[in-house]
């Protein structure tokens, strides 16, 4: 989906204890709302998607042309997270630097190729570019967001579309890595991406 639009949108994607085995994860975005809510499972080798459109659209933020050191505002969102998860019972994610190198370069692949899709400009899934990125075992889930401008921001809207809250809230989940890139016009574009290991 092409970044052209001005709402800011997020999307996720989670591999089911049951695809822990697969090589591959694949997504299906829903275009119509802007929202992604894509469970990706696969009890054989072949992945299998099935998907949910979100109810309720975020609301545009205003647009701003600054932007913010991108590692502080990767950390705050691990801390925004980790802040939720323990208020809700799971334990706190260590940033592993795999997932981060894979999340910044789905990122950055985004903003670069102006799209907007779990599914990197290459056809890779987010386990493959955990796998490229030296995370080789553990993949758990992958959210993913545009348009919003602050950590605050961007984990509120994850956390007020049940996909992504499941996300967040897989206690399985025991670490992450944030990645966000800008596009020239300041939109960021941010990546969340979960392991188990």
């Amino acid at each position: 989906m092409s970044g052209a639009s001005t709402t800011p949108t997020e999307g996720f994607l989670t591999v089911t204890r049951f695809a822990r085995r697969a090589t591959i994860a694949a997504a299906l975005l829903v275009a119509p709302l802007g929202l992604t809510l894509s469970t990706a499972a696969a009890a054989s080798a072949a992945p299998t998607t099935k998907s949910h459109v979100a109810t309720v659209k975020p609301k545009p933020k205003k647009k701003t042309t600054t932007t913010a050191d991108p590692a502080t505002l990767e950390t705050q969102v691990v801390t925004l997270t980790n802040n939720y998860r323990t208020a809700h019972g799971c334990g706190a994610l260590r940033i592993d630097t795999r997932l981060v190198a894979a999340a910044r370069a789905h990122s950055t692949d985004m903003v670069s190729k102006n799209f907007f899709s779990h599914t990197g400009s290459d056809g890779s899934s987010f386990v493959q570019r955990e796998v490229r990125a030296g995370y080789t075992k553990g993949a758990s889930a992958e959210n993913i967001a545009w348009g919003y401008r602050t950590p605050q921001d961007v984990v509120n809207a994850w956390i007020n579309s049940p996909g992504h809250r499941a996300n967040i809230l897989n206690c399985s989940s025991v670490a992450v890595g944030v990645g966000v890139a800008y596009k020239a016009d300041g939109t960021p574009y941010w990546t969340q991406d979960f392991g188990r290991v």
